[in-house]
């Protein structure tokens, strides 16, 4: 069908086509109020055609079963309103990769997830847990009219588990996840639950003014969303990233590494969405920045080519730069280690509200944080905001962890900083 297309284009009066074919399979787990609620099975199988006509680009996307001259005849349509451009299109070049990841049956994530529900319910017999337990199977296909065809099948396995806890007029929720290629730990994901329903039995003020601040692995997304975003070579284009003119400059602490490989994390992958294969690249190296990362036509306009960084938003979107993963070389030592070292200080676990966009400013409300002193955990806090500057923050690192984790598409470690703000109250 991908093959027909590409003609149809070509017979339609293009010069230059390509078709993006992506298919997937879920197989979703859901528990509720500590019972398993429901068992689902979802596919879904989408074409975006992208084509030139007149060096004028158009895109028409479907899903299911279509009729294959119509998507020519939308993608044309589009393409009369477009003005024309720089046909971006990767070369000849033939690969079906190796398959990516392992399936397991439902009935396995079945099990998982009342291991982890009876775990936390063996220590507190009141709490409501909610979990979703999925396994994902995705298939890409691009193919062009300059020769391209590659392929890639990945199976991801991820969790989500929330635990409620009712006392009286206080309501706590804790949430943690996994994603993961072959298996998901049930342990480890009750324990890190566990540990923090321990640090929440009592309820303490928060330490305010300047403090050392912990972010939990699961929270630091606050800070390497602004850096993802100034890494962007678009923005560098644009000017609008900070560090548009600071190649080859000291911009972060020395002891931040940050790299992309495409052999490592649940969200690897051989090509990006525009077939450009992937590379490892260190985008910052002991805080020295390097490379900023881009898609083909970035890349061209910035000189620096491809980073095989050009992905689509969705089937519907043209590629532009993004991340496919970001890994933060950890430190040492493990949660409890960076937490003995504070003498009078703050966790942050989990937060309400957005990051610091790219200038880097930011306030947000602590929806799960905890105060320590003298090296101890001492209490939950309520009520209790951080404030600051994501980039001032990243240049006063006071430790980075061992206990890096991925959370979302970003492999991070548990770090300490300093020039952030606390105001709270009793």
């Amino acid at each position: 069908m991908v093959e027909e297309l590409l003609d149809l284009s070509l017979r339609a009066g293009a010069e230059a086509a390509e078709v993006f074919q992506s298919q997937s399979h879920t197989r979703p787990v859901y528990f509720e109020a500590n019972r398993l609620k429901q068992l689902e099975s979802v596919e879904l199988e989408g074409l975006a055609l992208r084509l030139w006509k007149s060096g004028r680009p158009g895109l028409a996307v479907a899903y299911g079963d279509v009729s294959l001259q119509d998507l020519v005849d939308r993608a044309l349509a589009i393409s009369s309103l477009n003005a024309p451009e720089f046909v971006e299109l990767s070369d000849d070049r033939n690969a079906s990769y190796p398959d990516i990841g392992d399936p397991v049956p439902v009935e396995q994530l079945v099990s998982w997830g009342r291991e982890a529900i009876d775990l936390i319910r063996n220590e507190y017999p009141e709490i409501l847990c909610t979990a979703a337990w999925d396994c994902e199977i995705e298939s890409t296909r691009l193919i062009n009219t300059h020769g391209l065809d590659c392929s890639y099948t990945d199976t991801t396995l991820s969790s989500d588990l929330a635990a409620e806890w009712v006392r009286g007029d206080d309501f706590l929720s804790i949430c943690d996840g996994q994603t993961q290629r072959d298996r998901l730990d049930p342990k480890q994901l009750a324990r890190k639950i566990l540990q923090r329903l321990a640090w929440a039995q009592e309820n303490v003020s928060p330490p305010v003014g300047r403090v050392p601040i912990l972010f939990t692995s699961k929270a630091a997304d606050l800070l390497w969303g602004t850096v993802q975003a100034a890494l962007n070579g678009k923005r560098a284009i644009e000017k609008s990233s900070p560090w548009c003119d600071r190649l080859g400059d000291r911009i972060l602490s020395p002891l931040l590494t940050l790299s992309q490989h495409p052999d490592i994390g649940p969200y690897s992958c051989p090509f990006d969405d525009e077939g450009t294969a992937t590379r490892p690249i260190v985008f910052i190296e002991e805080g020295i920045l390097n490379l900023f990362y881009t898609d083909r036509r970035v890349g061209r306009l910035l000189g620096s080519g491809s980073t095989g960084n050009g992905f689509r938003p969705g089937l519907e979107g043209y590629p532009t730069p993004g991340l496919f993963n970001l890994i933060v070389k950890p430190g040492s030592g493990s949660l409890d280690d960076l937490i003995a070292q504070l003498d009078d200080g703050l966790i942050v676990d989990e937060m309400l509200g957005g990051g610091g966009g790219l200038s880097g400013d930011f306030s947000i409300n602590v929806a799960l944080g905890y105060r320590v002193k003298n090296g101890t955990v001492v209490g939950r806090v309520k009520d209790t905001m951080v404030s600051g500057n994501v980039y001032t923050a990243l240049r006063e690192i006071v430790q980075l962890g061992g206990d890096a984790i991925w959370n979302g598409s970003c492999y991070t470690p548990s770090l300490t900083v300093e020039g952030l703000s606390v105001t709270g109250r009793s």
